[in-house]
């Protein structure tokens, strides 16, 4: 059995697949083919990058998402999201520092996406998901050129998902460069805006962008480790200090393991 067919028989099994209108999906082709995108219409769902995300979610017990750009992953993470609370909800809240958890945020410039996904989630995985539209504009970070969303949601997550913005999303220039060029390559400095807040064991996971994978691992200042999947063309980026305290000690162990950073970051299907 190949990647694919593996990847679309782990989505079956764990309920992926029934998430979308049948209309919509189609485990047969090729995960790269789309509709005319004359049509507005996003692409074919990729099981093997929804595939990870659950697995990641369920398996490193994330309780805040992150979300830039959304689709049918914000669906997939929804879901996710919900087995977590049934599974972790009790002890969460009880034990752990974290307000409001189990919740997706979303950021997106892109009203027509950000109701097209809206439409695709049910009345209790909406009641998760928070929807932020925010503009994208040239902007640089320690004087390299770059993009920036206008605002963000004021979360603090434990998984960041980085799949937007698009390139040509972006208004205005900077000293004559703008990424609304086909040449160009997405390159967001949000994430390393708010590096600064964000908590050790915290997961980012950029979908394809090496270019701005390699831009983030160039200017993150706090200690990280990266693995790159080049065959499911993803990087991982895991914060690895010392937890800051009794609380995010306490989150680590919980939700990681106290063995942490000793794992893969790759997440092991097999253990679920």
């Amino acid at each position: 059995m190949n990647s694919s067919a593996r990847a679309g028989e782990f989505a079956r099994q764990h309920g992926l697949t029934g998430l979308f209108p049948e209309s919509e999906v189609s485990l047969e082709k090729s995960a790269f083919e789309s509709v005319d995108p004359a049509n507005n219409q996003p692409f074919q769902p990729e099981w093997a990058d929804l595939s990870r995300l659950f697995a990641l979610i369920r398996l490193r017990h994330i309780t805040a998402v992150l979300e830039f750009g959304c689709g049918f992953s914000t669906v997939v993470m929804a879901h996710a999201l919900a087995l977590n609370e049934q599974q972790d909800g009790a002890l969460v809240r009880e034990t752990l520092r974290r307000t409001d958890p189990f919740r997706l945020h979303v950021v997106d410039d892109m009203q027509q996406y950000l109701d097209l996904t809206r439409g695709r989630l049910s009345q209790e995985m909406s009641s998760r998901v928070s929807f932020h539209l925010a503009a994208v504009q040239m902007t640089t970070f320690n004087s390299r050129i770059c993009t920036e969303y206008e605002s963000l949601p004021n979360v603090c997550p434990d998984f960041i998902y980085l799949d937007g913005p698009s390139q040509d999303s972006a208004v205005g220039a900077v000293n004559g460069i703008s990424t609304r060029h086909p040449d160009r390559l997405p390159m967001a400095c949000d994430i390393l805006k708010i590096e600064h807040f964000l908590l050790p064991g915290t997961l980012i996971l950029t979908d394809g962008r090496t270019a701005n994978a390699r831009f983030l691992k160039a200017n993150l200042q706090r200690e990280w480790r990266h693995e790159h999947d080049e065959e499911g063309d993803v990087h991982y980026f895991e914060m690895t200090e010392e937890p800051l305290g009794v609380w995010n000690r306490r989150q680590i162990e919980f939700c990681l393991g106290r063995d942490w950073r000793a794992k893969s970051l790759r997440p092991d299907f097999r253990a679920l």
